[in-house]
């Protein structure tokens, strides 16, 4: 398969071999660079089925890998007017849109996919090729432009939300979302894209018509964690908290046992108050049997250990993400904040990784 070449070759020896297995007869579908952030795409969702990913990281690992993809077929020479609707366009929508949303949790929590126990390919040398703001811009006008004449490509506009989210259009999102699920009704990942984009249009808060997206995302992939996730963050923001621990529990249990992202959504369900529930690992369980202060502690602890990794190695995007997320659920605001100072004096010259912690930091309402 792709995959075993990606595991094996890096650089120009994996162009090297991509070029000729790529090409077919037609040029305009030979792009090794597509198939290069394909199989980026296709790693991320492989890390977190074995749950070195936490699901709402692989929403924004996939649509950095999607961003990319995008700029890459914004750029291609070869996709001219009848190139847009050819094969090859189709299967780059196909990829980004398939591997971008299944499944993910936006908005809430992140982890670590550079993670200790996994220290050969961590995201950001997987995902180190910046891309302006004005290639995206073009790449999204070039999107725009093939959906001008393929009106019924829903997975066009599924790709399109996510690119507009990317450039802070929410209402641009929301619109595109829409029209992916009209023409992809009964997708599930088509509906969570579009609960999530009502959501960040509503300024975060899970909306009614965000939550009805979530519900029927749910009624056909009873176990889709991003929809679970949402629905309670929407409950807990109406102060239901027994709903909201009822969403969290079932995505804490179905989790595997190793997933690195455990803390934070035990974070989450300490401050619901009572965090018992199915446990998923015999720390899950250990932790759930605690009094709330001990949890806490416990939690606490886990944030602590995080910091001072990131303290002794600070070339961790993920662990940063993770960590200042953390200090917000956990209300430790000024920690949060000077997280984000010391993850941008590391990155100081990384544009991608730059731009992912500026977002965060908007996204969570820490923007100095």
């Amino acid at each position: 398969m792709l995959w075993s070449l990606f595991a094996l070759l890096t650089g120009g020896a994996v162009f090297a071999i991509l070029w000729p297995l790529a090409r077919p007869a037609r040029r305009e579908a030979t792009a090794p660079d597509v198939a290069f952030y394909q199989a980026k795409l296709e790693e991320i969702a492989r890390d977190q089925a074995r749950a070195n990913l936490a699901p709402e990281e692989a929403a924004l690992a996939k649509t950095e890998a999607a961003r990319q993809l995008l700029a890459v077929s914004g750029k291609d020479p070869q996709m001219t007017e009848g190139a847009a609707a050819s094969p090859l366009w189709h299967r780059r929508l196909a990829a980004v849109a398939a591997l971008v949303f299944v499944p993910a949790v936006a908005i809430g929590f992140y982890a670590t996919l550079g993670h200790p126990d996994w220290p050969d390919a961590p995201l950001e040398a997987r995902l180190n090729a910046p891309i302006g703001r004005t290639d995206i811009n073009a790449a999204i006008a070039r999107v725009e432009q093939h959906l001008a004449k393929n009106p019924k490509d829903g997975l066009g506009y599924q790709v399109l939300a996510q690119a507009y989210l990317l450039v802070r259009r929410p209402a641009d999102a929301v619109s595109a979302a829409q029209m992916a699920a009209q023409l992809r009704p009964n997708n599930a990942d088509t509906l969570t894209v579009y609960g999530e984009t009502l959501a960040v249009a509503a300024g975060g808060i899970v909306t009614a018509d965000s939550r009805k997206q979530f519900e029927k995302a749910l009624a056909v992939d009873p176990g889709a964690p991003k929809a679970l996730f949402f629905l309670g963050l929407a409950a807990q923001q109406e102060n239901d908290r027994a709903t909201a621990r009822s969403y969290w529990q079932k995505l804490l249990a179905e989790a595997p046992a190793n997933a690195p992202w455990r803390a934070d959504l035990l974070a989450r369900l300490a401050q619901l108050g009572d965090g018992r529930g199915v446990p998923a690992s015999d720390q899950a369980a250990r932790i759930a049997g605690m009094a709330p202060a001990q949890q806490q502690a416990m939690i606490q602890s886990m944030v602590d250990g995080l910091a001072a990794r990131l303290a002794q190695n600070g070339n961790d995007i993920e662990g940063w993400v993770r960590l200042v997320r953390a200090y917000k659920v956990l209300n430790e605001v000024d920690k949060a904040r000077a997280a984000l100072a010391t993850a941008r004096h590391d990155f100081t010259g990384n544009a991608a990784a730059t731009a992912r912690i500026d977002a965060l930091a908007h996204e969570l309402g820490l923007e100095s």
